[in-house]
């Protein structure tokens, strides 16, 4: 019974949106619509060859079609494609993201501006002591424990 009335609160502490001014919110709308316009960035041939990932590497051959700015042999990452300066970087909730790998690491987190991801590699019983003490804290969660 107390589980799941512990569940609750937790529920509840961790709905704690952030205050966003109108430019934030103009900004991260900026940065929405620019991502969905960003090209996924390929590395020349790797459609052709096993052995070549598909992970970004500059064109650097004399005839290289994509480097040469053909249009269908795919884009060039280069500047213009980032996101604003503001929200760089920045999680959609308007929190800046830490990585939380112990308890003692949700100590140092300041609440009012960031919020806290539990590394992977935190097991079961550890992430429930560390979602407790980030609740108990006012600490926003952005990868809680799902309950079924």
């Amino acid at each position: 019974m107390e589980d799941t009335v512990n569940e609750t609160n937790m529920k509840e502490a961790v709905t704690t949106e952030l205050a966003l001014d109108d430019e934030s919110k103009r900004l991260f709308k900026v940065r929405k619509v620019q991502k969905g316009k960003k090209p996924a960035f390929k590395r020349t041939d790797s459609h052709k060859y096993k052995r070549l990932d598909s992970n970004w590497r500059r064109p650097r051959g004399l005839q290289g079609k994509q480097r040469r700015h053909i249009a269908a042999k795919g884009a060039l990452a280069q500047v213009g494609y980032g996101s604003p300066a503001a929200v760089k970087g920045l999680h959609p909730s308007g929190y800046a993201e830490v990585l939380v790998n112990t308890v003692k690491d949700v100590d140092d987190v300041d609440a009012s501006l960031e919020a806290i991801r539990i590394a992977r590699t935190v097991g079961a019983r550890k992430k429930a002591i560390i979602e407790a003490k980030a609740t108990e804290m006012g600490i926003k969660i952005l990868n809680p424990t799902r309950s079924e």
